[in-house]
């Protein structure tokens, strides 16, 4: 059995590299979107684009993954997804204007949106209940080892532009940035020839001995066969009838696509992804300087990774329910916290300060010079109107040199946010989304869901430049704060547990 259980783990781990890519896709753009911004001469819209368009192309890729995925097969779409992600990256290292680096993100959008629907269901239909959330984990926990190791290349990648060693310098880092993508996409490509094809989409195509041969192979004889007669029971009431969108509106299990749909859309609307996607850019607004900024984003990473193999252990032995209450419940306060970090802030400029920033001319900072401003927005407007189009160029040492702001604080907030989330709301998402559905609609259901949470997720990432520069960091925060705080009230009240139940049997506890 031990064997078995290495199979299962080994397949699982592979399936979700395409978690890994993403995670690596999100984190990496925190450390490019900088001087991209100055390269290209982007405003807020075009700052938000760039970041956005992945999740928006990947709406569209999660409504059709499942469709998909049930018609050419699980394994197959995710070959494709692996070689869109090789040439993603290639060409986003290459791009040579705005129009062509966001093309290039949104084939990677496509990669990951139909990576996010289809590996946690084909790890559910290879898993058995016992195992089955922690296999489905290893999905986020890909997903926060990509983050990790994208703040350590950037911080790396950043150095070294710095000191202009070698092929690298302060020119071309994000370039490397975003090209180094290419590697583990192809060695996902390779190791994906090596994981059999679903069980139950065998069974679907009328391939009884092949699915039976993998469920062996995964959970020995005995199970195979009880779960070969499962399958085969399920899909014969199924039989005749198509999975419509109708069928999402079925009374009978309206109740279960509610909490689908909440789940998808608290993940986003707490603002994660502004977090992931623009962690350099936050530390920033703390005064720290862009190179510590480099350097916390790396323990954003670490502790994004600790948390989750946290929750690893923990969720066949908790279960769903009390580990998104407690993490919702730490989101909240975390955020809230971060709201009150930034709030406390004031802003003021001198004129030795402003000696300390090389190509500044104090005579075009007179009128903010020695004028004290308590929050980041009247500060950052002033320096607009004394600036103009510099402003961007120079705006984190500005902040540098003007905060008067506890930066440990707010360090603390975010990485209770990260913490909390990586505790919960990250990994708990995906595993109750393959678990909650029928398997008549399960792709269909996880695949309308997956777009609503990429659609939140691309709204939150697209508007969040805008906030900082309108609403400034501490109303962002406290909104994504008191958003969270109505999640954890409504879970309180609808959340149901679904631990230790095969599939078949969770279809007839929450829906028949």
């Amino acid at each position: 059995m031990k064997n078995n259980n290495r199979s299962s783990i080994f397949i699982a781990a592979v399936v979700s590299l395409g978690g890994f890519l993403f995670g690596f896709d999100a984190a990496i753009i925190s450390g490019v979107v900088g001087p991209v911004e100055t390269l290209f001469g982007l405003d807020d819209v075009q700052k938000g684009w760039v970041v956005s368009s992945p999740s928006f192309s990947a709406m569209f890729a999660m409504l059709a993954a499942g469709a998909l995925g049930n018609r050419l097969g699980r394994k197959r779409i995710l070959l494709i997804v692996a070689f869109l992600y090789a040439l993603s990256a290639v060409m986003s290292a290459y791009a040579n204007s705005y129009e062509m680096l966001y093309i290039a993100r949104m084939i990677g959008g496509l990669a990951f949106g139909a990576a996010l629907i289809l590996a946690p269901m084909y790890i559910a239909e290879i898993s058995n209940a016992e195992n089955r959330g922690k296999l489905v984990s290893i999905q986020q926990l890909n997903i926060v080892l990509g983050f990790s190791v994208a703040y350590f290349t950037g911080y790396y990648l950043n150095q070294a532009g710095q000191t202009g060693a070698g092929l690298i310098n302060n020119n071309n880092a994000w370039r490397w940035m975003l090209g180094i993508e290419f590697l583990p996409a192809i060695i996902y490509f390779f190791l994906l020839f090596f994981v059999p094809r679903s069980p139950r989409w065998l069974l679907l195509k009328n391939r009884k001995e092949e699915a039976l041969s993998v469920l062996t192979r995964l959970h020995g004889t005995d199970y195979a066969e009880q779960e070969i007669e499962n399958i085969q029971k399920n899909l014969k009431e199924q039989k005749g009838s198509k999975a419509s969108i109708s069928d999402l509106f079925h009374p009978s299990i309206r109740f279960v696509i509610f909490i689908g749909l909440a789940i998808g859309i608290l993940q986003q609307v707490t603002g994660i992804n502004a977090v992931f996607f623009y962690a350099t850019s936050i530390f920033e607004q703390t005064g720290i300087g862009t190179n510590a900024a480099f350097a916390q984003s790396v323990v954003v990473g670490l502790i994004n990774v600790l948390f989750t193999l946290l929750v690893m252990v923990l969720i066949d032995r908790m279960g769903r329910r009390p580990l998104l209450l407690i993490g919702i419940a730490g989101v909240a306060i975390s955020l809230l916290i971060t709201a009150y970090g930034f709030h406390q802030a004031t802003y003021q400029l001198t004129l030795e300060n402003i000696a300390t920033i090389d190509g500044l001319n104090s005579d075009q900072l007179s009128k903010v010079m020695d004028v004290t401003y308590d929050n980041d927005v009247d500060f950052k407007n002033a320096l607009k109107s004394s600036l103009g189009g510099e402003f961007k160029k120079y705006e984190s040492s500005l902040i540098q040199a003007a905060a008067n702001i506890n930066p440990y604080l707010i360090l603390f907030g975010i990485l209770g946010f990260v913490a909390s989330f990586a505790f919960s709301l990250g990994p708990v998402m995906w595993v109750m989304l393959s678990e909650l559905f029928p398997n008549k609609v399960r792709a269909l259901a996880i695949g309308i869901i997956g777009f609503v949470n990429s659609f939140s997720s691309w709204v939150v990432q697209q508007i969040f430049p805008w906030e900082l520069s309108n609403l400034g960091n501490s109303l962002t925060f406290f909104i994504y704060g008191m958003l969270a705080l109505a999640g954890f009230f409504i879970f309180l009240k609808i959340l149901p547990e679904t631990k230790g139940k095969s599939l078949e049997e969770l279809e007839q506890l929450l829906v028949n």
